[in-house]
């Protein structure tokens, strides 16, 4: 059930953070389906992700961190492509990194892609 694998996510330690990739279209803005390729290359190095869990010591070095947290659960985060360690779990992607990977906090992060 939705309920045992959303269980089966993992517990960020430290000061990590586990997030979501957003969904990938499979069109483009034509109408036109993208290959199976396209599609896996854009989640492998999409830079929005999806802050789902914080670690118990994310942004609490205030040495680091004088203005407080970047971000919290439920933003929507830019991080450079590649970043963090992926997993998948039941078939969908996630990743975990570092708080201080966090680049910047979007509102709505529909038509932001790779440059």
């Amino acid at each position: 059930t939705p309920e045992q694998k959303a269980k089966q996510l993992p517990d960020p330690s430290g000061y990590r953070i586990l997030c979501g990739i957003p969904e990938i279209d499979d069109k483009y803005d034509s109408g036109i389906l993208k290959p199976d390729i396209t599609q896996h290359h854009e989640e492998l190095l999409t830079t929005v992700l999806f802050v789902m869990k914080m670690g118990p010591d994310c942004y609490k070095d205030q040495s680091r961190f004088p203005t407080g947290p970047w971000c919290k659960e439920g933003d929507f985060i830019l991080v450079r492509p590649h970043a963090g360690t992926r997993v998948k779990i039941h078939g969908r992607e996630f990743r975990i990194i570092n708080d201080d990977s966090v680049e910047g906090v979007v509102e709505d992060p529909r038509g932001i892609s790779r440059a």
